[in-house]
């Protein structure tokens, strides 16, 4: 981890601007997938690729690189928006999201793809993937300094198999494995205290051994001090609990769990018509763009 000046917290939040502007366009092009998750995760996403990995565009299978997984594939839209932003492949490719023959899918596959570290879509899988990796990468090389990072929803989290991972990993003292929960509080059927409640979320990673941090998951500073302290954990590994907002950038759909699988132009009318839903989501955006202000790192 490095120190972050003010300037670049402000780069980082114009660059997640632009990458939530993405997300909207490509969905509204592709006329389906999630908006609620891309767009709470792009503050995230932008810090850890163009912050924190040790990864490089131009070479995607340098082997010194660090890795992500996202378990909730349904939020790829922010993962590939991230990645062709990074330089990993055009931005105009973007928009053949979800389109036939397209290397951009509803769920991230491994191969297809230039910076796709593994292959998502049935829900819980990911931590397994993670953790796989992560003791693999110990029991080869020691002395790496390699890290894992495993991205999940917390409505995901109801899967019995994430805590099976999560139970070896605790076992393994995986300290070169960080998870990073989206704690928005949605899920596809509603908010996740009621349809199944996960507190107290903090005190079960802990019973399992890890390390555990909550965060503002929009504020780049906490991000960065919270990721920070994960890689200085030694002989456990870390959750990072992101509280974020779905939606996070377009405040008539944020907070809203009707906006987690339906993209702009199919969503609920009661704040804005279909007709104008990208329109004005990416109105909004353009609109933050040029009033984002450097955090106060004092």
């Amino acid at each position: 981890m490095q120190y972050l000046t003010s300037e670049e917290i402000k780069a980082l939040e114009r660059k997640a601007n632009s990458i939530r502007q993405s997300i909207i366009e490509m969905l509204t092009e592709a006329g389906s997938g999630h908006t609620a998750g891309p767009l709470g995760m792009a503050d995230v996403f932008t810090l850890l690729y163009f912050g924190i990995m040790k990864h490089d565009p131009e070479n995607p299978e340098w082997p010194e690189r660090d890795r992500l997984v996202l378990s909730n594939g349904h939020i790829c839209p922010v993962l590939y928006a991230t990645l062709a932003h990074a330089g990993y492949f055009p931005v105009q490719e973007l928009l053949t999201l979800r389109k036939l023959g397209s290397r951009l899918q509803g769920h991230p596959h491994r191969g297809t793809l230039p910076g796709i570290e593994t292959s998502s879509g049935p829900l819980g899988s990911g931590i397994s993937q993670a953790v796989g990796m992560a003791l693999a990468e110990r029991i080869d090389n020691p002395y790496s300094s390699k890290f894992f990072y495993c991205l999940t929803g917390d409505g995901e989290l109801n899967e019995g198999q994430i805590w099976e991972a999560l139970m070896l990993a605790g076992k393994e003292k995986l300290n070169n494995l960080v998870v990073i929960v989206d704690r928005n509080g949605i899920q596809i059927d509603g908010y996740t205290k009621d349809v199944m409640p996960l507190e107290p979320l903090t005190e079960k990673f802990e019973s399992f051994g890890f390390d555990v941090q909550e965060v503002d998951g929009h504020n780049i500073r906490a991000l960065n001090d919270a990721i920070g302290k994960a890689q200085s954990i030694y002989g456990q590994p870390s959750v990072i609990i992101a509280h974020t907002i779905a939606s996070k950038g377009v405040d008539v759909f944020e907070r809203d769990f009707r906006w987690h699988g339906n993209p702009p132009g199919k969503g609920p009318e009661d704040r804005v018509e279909k007709s104008k839903q990208a329109e004005v989501a990416l109105q909004k955006l353009r609109s933050l763009a040029g009033t984002i202000k450097a955090q106060d790192i004092d």
